[in-house]
């Protein structure tokens, strides 16, 4: 079995099971069953078992001791004559515990902002992958369209160039059409499994999805326009997009962490309660006991100033981010409205017209009416058109699907 044959193969038993869906079922089979969310949430998860270990303090000391030699009793281990007891809890001071939570607490807000940028951008590409592939099958529609009238026009043409009523030319002209058209349908159906493949992964079906989407819901997709212009699109986006955000939120987290870092410079105290049998001032006694490091130097100094240089680099890192974001609006934006303006060039009354002409160019040959040359001529013409608007089509798509997915909003009509 050869590599062509062995992939139709391939294709026939992914149509053979297939399942309808709209995009909403595909989003919805993607939300419950992506893998990389599933995992990514366990972040957040992360984050808030780091919120509760933060707020633990450190557990009490005990601490106690017996006589191990009695010199004047010449008695070891004596201890129902010298035993003592001290527990001792550590005490934080200069707000450390405060500071560590709210580091804590924002290392949470950072982990959603990375769920919800991951989350968008997994949604683009179920997006962009279903449309992908609903264009695909109408190529693969309209390419197998033609085959079938090429092959029952090319085996007539064998027949009769074997008899020799019809050159070998014209057999070996529409043999190359066939050709073309056969290396178009490989080309495509590489791409269906490329994209059906995309689409599992995504949504964690194991059954290929046939993308179920009438002709006015396309027609209205196409039709949307986003809400404002370019500067309203770029506000939008520096309000919105999650990584972006980011950006700026680890500015304040690094703050925070600067924050925290400093009040470990402060000495924590240590306090306590002793009890002694034998060997202080006086039996029996109870002892009050506080502790605190000297301050002679700040021990967490290095620290603090690579918390203060982490906060200068965060600055200008969403600098940057504010720039690029800022910029890729503007080229998404215009890429979108070249993809909208090309097409919206093309009337739905030409369309209309190439299918009219194309029917009609089949009749006339039939009849006898034109020449193999000029019938040949055209189908080369109307194969390229054909595809080149599905083309044009599905660009226009994800071109808004870019934008949609930088500015993180409700943008298109």
């Amino acid at each position: 079995m050869n590599k062509i044959a062995g992939l139709f193969v391939i294709i026939s038993s992914i149509v053979s099971a297939q399942q309808q869906m709209s995009l909403l079922d595909c989003e919805n089979a993607f939300q419950q069953n992506n893998l990389q969310l599933l995992a990514e949430q366990y972040s957040i998860n992360m984050a808030d078992a780091d919120i509760l270990q933060a707020k633990i303090w450190e557990l009490p000391q005990i601490n106690g001791y017996i006589n191990g030699y009695n010199p004047e009793g010449r008695r070891f281990l004596d201890a129902g004559r010298a035993k003592g007891l001290e527990v001792t809890q550590l005490i934080y001071m200069g707000g450390k515990k405060k500071n560590e939570v709210a580091f804590a607490k924002s290392n949470k807000e950072l982990a959603q902002l990375q769920f919800t940028q991951l989350l968008t951008e997994l949604r683009t590409q179920l997006h962009t992958n279903y449309y992908n592939l609903y264009y695909e099958k109408l190529k693969l529609e309209s390419i197998n369209k033609q085959l079938g009238y090429m092959n029952d026009l090319l085996k007539a043409y064998k027949i009769q160039s074997a008899k020799g009523n019809v050159s070998l030319k014209d057999e070996v002209r529409l043999q190359s059409i066939v050709i073309q058209l056969n290396n178009d349908k490989v080309e495509i159906n590489k791409n269906i499994l490329e994209f059906d493949q995309n689409l599992k992964v995504l949504t964690g079906i194991t059954e290929g999805i046939e993308p179920q989407i009438s002709d006015n819901e396309v027609k209205e997709i196409l039709a949307s326009q986003p809400f404002g212009d370019e500067e309203e699109l770029k506000r939008k986006a520096l309000e919105n997009n999650a990584d972006y955000l980011f950006g700026l939120k680890l500015i304040e987290n690094a703050k925070l962490y600067a924050l925290w870092q400093k009040s470990m410079n402060v000495p924590d105290l240590t306090v306590g309660a002793e009890y002694d049998q034998a060997s202080g001032t006086f039996n029996n006694e109870i002892n009050l006991k506080v502790g605190i490091p000297l301050p002679l130097w700040k021990s967490n100094r290095g620290n603090v100033e690579r918390a203060n240089f982490a906060i200068k680099q965060n600055q200008k890192n969403a600098e940057f981010q504010r720039l690029d974001l800022e910029t890729k609006v503007q080229s998404a934006f215009l890429a979108w409205k070249n993809q909208y303006d090309q097409l919206a060039e093309i009337k739905s009354t030409d369309l209309d017209n190439l299918d009219l002409v194309y029917n009609g160019m089949l009749k006339n040959f039939r009849n006898g009416n034109i020449s193999l040359i000029e019938f040949t001529d055209f189908m080369e013409s109307y194969r390229q058109t054909a595809l080149q608007i599905y083309d044009m089509k599905n660009e226009l798509i994800r071109s808004a699907e870019k934008l949609k997915q930088l500015v993180q909003a409700k943008i298109f009509y």
